[in-house]
């Protein structure tokens, strides 16, 4: 028998021992298997505006605490920055709530569109308009974005409606009749308001069915049956996005209208059952009984 010397025995030890104990380089893991129970983490798409102008727009939105997935320029070509990637989470929504859904920021993208907000006057408050191109290339962004989460058209929303007691964004200037025109948000139909305008005409409900009304469509408001201003300000929001030429927070017919189309699912038409036509008895006999 050959004898090893004792320095390649010490060798092979030292290399025996390192691979005994070495650490697995990473997890067994099998990927072919799919749960059947899982969703998308993106449920909604939150739109603000910056109420600065582009270059504060985009260190704040850098270099401080908020951020958000999108920027929209306001250049006479507008368009993106990708700030923050859609797989992560962007610090747009802070303290927020819609429907079932608290602290949005989890569950939601956030796209700033570059806009001066308002200016007080003697007259009131004013807003800025949105330029009809960048809201061309924010229908295009949000299809996109639609299609790749499977996002509802009721849960974009605005900054304003999951924090209405502390923000006014994207404000009354905002066209969100261009965004259900072309088929990305919920949109009262209306000869629905129409038709129901006379009924509330006559009578209007009273505080607590507005606050009903406008819990039940996603809003956090106080069940009070008082118009405190929690509710005046739940109003104020609703009104400047779906009765832009007034917005004053003051429960009237025409917003009670809206609200209960908006909150009443259109009736589904029965379908009659197919008749089979009955076989006719050949010429010259007796049908059977």
């Amino acid at each position: 028998m050959k004898l090893l010397p004792l320095a390649a025995l010490s060798t092979a030890a030292v290399l025996l021992a390192g691979c005994a104990t070495a650490p697995p380089a990473g997890p067994r893991i099998d990927t072919t298997l799919s749960a059947r129970s899982q969703s998308d983490r993106i449920k909604y798409i939150i739109l603000h505006y910056t109420v600065s102008d582009l270059p504060r727009s985009i260190k704040i939105l850098t270099q401080q605490e908020v951020s958000a997935h999108y920027l929209l320029t306001d250049t006479e070509q507008p368009f993106f920055y990708t700030l923050v990637d859609e797989s992560r989470q962007a610090n747009h929504a802070g303290l927020s709530s819609w429907k079932i859904y608290n602290q949005l920021n989890s569950a939601s993208i956030g796209i700033e569109i570059v806009n001066p907000g308002f200016v007080e006057t003697p007259q009131g408050r004013v807003y800025a308009p949105f330029p009809p191109a960048q809201i061309d290339q924010l229908i295009l962004l949000l299809k996109q974005i639609v299609a790749r989460h499977d996002i509802k058209p009721e849960n974009i929303l605005g900054h304003n409606d999951i924090a209405p007691q502390r923000k006014q964004d994207p404000g009354p200037m905002f066209p969100w009749k261009r965004l259900a025109d072309a088929g990305l948000v919920a949109w009262p139909e209306a000869s629905r308001v129409a038709a129901r305008l006379p009924l509330f005409q006559q009578q209007l409900p009273d505080v607590a069915w507005f606050q009903r009304k406008l819990a039940q469509h996603g809003y956090a408001v106080p069940q009070t049956g008082e118009l405190d201003q929690a509710t005046r300000n739940v109003m104020v929001v609703f009104q400047s996005k779906y009765r832009q030429s007034l917005y004053d927070g003051v429960p009237d017919a025409e917003s009670a209208a809206i609200l209960d189309v908006l909150t009443s699912p259109v009736p589904v038409m029965a379908i009659p059952p197919t008749v089979m036509p009955q076989p006719q008895p050949a010429p010259g006999t007796l049908p059977t009984e």
